[in-house]
């Protein structure tokens, strides 16, 4: 059984609200729930959220949701605490977050991802954007080095995880947890290469703004062909 989770919570601080925030006149967590039904791959959506805000928007969209307890929703309180609520309330084989602040990835990128769950035994699969450019971290190269210069093509890629989406064994998830080790990362982990666009998050006014002003571009469509190249 695969379950999809779409985490929201009303208490985000760098873009207040963001979940209610309507991208083209569509809430944020409507467009996750829209794309995580509309990937045909999921026994079942769900909405997780301390607030019945988002409570409504999931009945009104056809998911279901899990209201978390409220100290799972606070400033402190982290991804792998009310993840394994969920957990231990929705027994399944594997659970996918779908994060509402990707709205660009759509919905035939989220099928892919899920697919691949059959083609391999990982307990974790991360989304995220090759970079195929010179790095750093703290002053120092990460992919190259000072001594030369390297053409960027030559070039390890930096994979940089952006939470688009992401899944996880439950029973190596809830394992880990239980026995005070990180979830997380628990087990076999892979990474799923997906394109900038996909990988384009909201956390402030101005990511939201680019997301905004690209579907208008775009003329709406969140469902462009999709593409795994990070060219």
């Amino acid at each position: 059984m695969i379950i999809a989770m779409i985490p929201a919570r009303m208490g985000s601080q760098r873009l207040k609200q963001k979940n209610l925030r309507r991208l083209q006149g569509v809430p944020l967590l409507a467009h996750a729930i829209r794309k995580a039904q509309a990937a045909g791959v999921f026994d079942e959506v769900w909405v997780n959220s301390e607030h019945t805000a988002f409570g409504d928007i999931a009945g009104q969209e056809g998911a279901m949701f899990h209201r978390r307890p409220a100290e799972l929703a606070s400033n402190t309180a982290t991804s792998e605490d009310f993840v394994y609520e969920f957990l231990s309330e929705h027994p399944c084989d594997y659970l996918v977050q779908v994060h509402s602040i990707a709205p660009l990835l759509n919905s035939a990128q989220v099928g892919d991802f899920t697919r691949t769950l059959s083609q391999g035994d990982m307990d974790v699969l991360l989304s995220g954007v090759n970079e195929h450019i010179e790095c750093m971290c703290q002053d120092k190269p990460v992919n190259f080095s000072f001594d030369a210069k390297t053409n960027s093509q030559e070039l390890y890629p930096i994979q940089r995880i952006t939470w688009s989406i992401t899944v996880w064994k439950s029973i190596t998830y809830m394992d880990a947890y239980e026995s005070g080790t990180c979830a997380t990362y628990a087990g076999k982990v892979g990474f799923y290469p997906i394109d900038r666009i996909a990988g384009h998050v909201i956390k402030t006014e101005a990511d939201f703004q680019l997301a905004e002003q690209f579907l208008s571009a775009r003329g709406g469509n969140t469902n462009p062909s999709p593409t795994n190249d990070n060219s």
